[in-house]
């Protein structure tokens, strides 16, 4: 008998000691118990590129942003501590794959050649690619961008419609959206395809370039996880769909973004009318589906620009 209740103690002690791998102290028990959640107990590892406003950037020394936002309150839901692993955009499907991240957030689009590699949750906002020009330049669209010189971000979803859409151009590729920019300004470049929201950023805070009405692109942004952690994907997708029921994913989005930019939440479809059909989007209206279409950067520090620089 004695040695029976010793037993039953020690299986008692494994069974706790089992659950308490993985993130503990969240809301979801299922989250709490499983063990396949993260790489590190109790560690949620976010992958992003820190060069994309208002999506991530640095500001005062710490990364802030819509996905900045959203990534705490998965952890916090999880009961993990938050870690960042702030990296070059092309590189953070690689680091999900191979275990050297748990979740990637980074305006990232979901493509078929991703979905290879990783798994992506429901998305979380509609956005698309626009065009930078200087503001004297008579390109006014796609079809202007033929035969051009466009400078793009290495590895991003603009990168990619332009190689294989624009007939004709020269796609000089960057490893930061700024750098682009910082092209355009000094005229080496023709235009800069990237994200819309960094987009108007960059417009914004710099004299002599402007947005050409139309996207090129409709995307949807989603939250990018190994393609063996169907556990994490499950838990992911419920707390997005607890944020898009209980208001707080639009609240993020309207802290970040002004009110016309941000009055679609991620189970809505926005209209024809407010520029985000397939075909094109007007490039002063995006909004959350609750998407850099794939990273494309637009850091705080970088989005002013000097031509000398």
């Amino acid at each position: 008998m004695k040695k029976f209740k010793s037993l039953s103690a020690l299986l008692l002690a494994g069974i706790f000691a089992f659950s308490a791998v993985g993130c503990g102290g969240g809301e979801s028990e299922e989250a709490a118990t499983d063990t396949a959640l993260t790489n590190t107990p109790g560690v949620l590892v976010w992958a992003t590129n820190a060069e994309f406003e208002p999506y991530e950037y640095r500001e005062g020394g710490e990364i802030v942003g819509i996905d900045a936002e959203i990534a705490q309150r998965i952890a916090d839901e999880l009961g993990c501590e938050l870690e960042i692993s702030d990296m070059n955009f092309d590189s953070i499907v690689s680091a999900i794959a191979t275990g050297k991240a748990d979740i990637g957030i980074a305006g990232m689009t979901v493509t078929e050649d991703r979905l290879m590699n990783v798994n992506f949750s429901d998305p979380y906002v509609n956005a698309g690619q626009a065009i930078i020009v200087a503001e004297d330049s008579e390109i006014t669209g796609e079809a202007d961008l033929a035969d051009k010189t466009v400078g793009v971000q290495l590895g991003t979803t603009g990168d990619l419609y332009v190689t294989e859409n624009i007939s004709g151009v020269t796609v000089e590729r960057y490893t930061k959206g700024f750098e682009a920019v910082q092209a355009l300004i000094q005229g080496k470049i023709d235009a800069v395809v990237i994200d819309g929201e960094p987009a108007k950023a960059f417009v914004a805070s710099n004299e002599g370039i402007k947005l050409c009405d139309d996207y090129l692109t409709v995307e949807e942004y989603a939250i990018a996880m190994n393609k063996n952690n169907d556990a994490l994907l499950s838990e992911v997708n419920n707390i997005l769909a607890e944020m898009q029921e209980d208001g707080s994913l639009q609240a993020i989005f309207d802290k970040y973004l002004n009110s016309e930019s941000s009055d679609a939440t991620a189970d809505e479809e926005v209209s024809d009318e407010e520029g985000s059909d397939e075909e094109e989007t007007s490039a002063d209206e995006e909004a959350p589906v609750s998407e850099q279409a794939d990273g494309e950067d637009a850091g705080s520090e970088d989005a002013s620009l000097a031509a000398e620089e």
